[in-house]
């Protein structure tokens, strides 16, 4: 059975930094392009970062680049997603999803506010 496990979002402050992670189990994410996704209250999910399947090309949202990184961890089986620099409008349940099995995690909620 396909799963992905979010963990590590939280509250923190402007400018804070967050690492979010993605357990995946079912399948390796070596080999499978990974996904993170945003939705705010109110407002419809968002792309934020992408990392492909075999190279290690990334892409990132407007609003993110500079300040995010994804980043896969195969030994772990994992899909990270650093967030630096945070900003309130970056409050939102984050979300890990593989566009190859159409499966999403239960999301982990980052709020930032001071």
């Amino acid at each position: 059975q396909v799963q992905l496990v979010e963990s590590g979002g939280g509250l923190v402050q402007p400018g804070g930094s967050l690492k979010l992670s993605c357990a995946a189990s079912g399948f390796t994410v070596s080999g499978n392009a990974m996904r993170w996704y945003r939705q705010a209250p109110g407002k419809e999910r968002e792309l934020v970062a992408g990392i492909s399947s075999i190279a290690v090309i990334t892409s990132y949202a407007d609003s993110v680049k500079g300040r995010f990184t994804i980043s896969r961890d195969n030994a772990k089986n994992t899909v990270a997603l650093q967030t630096n620099s945070l900003k309130p409008e970056d409050t939102a349940l984050y979300y890990c999803h593989a566009p190859r099995f159409g499966t999403w995690g239960q999301g982990t909620q980052v709020t930032v506010a001071s």
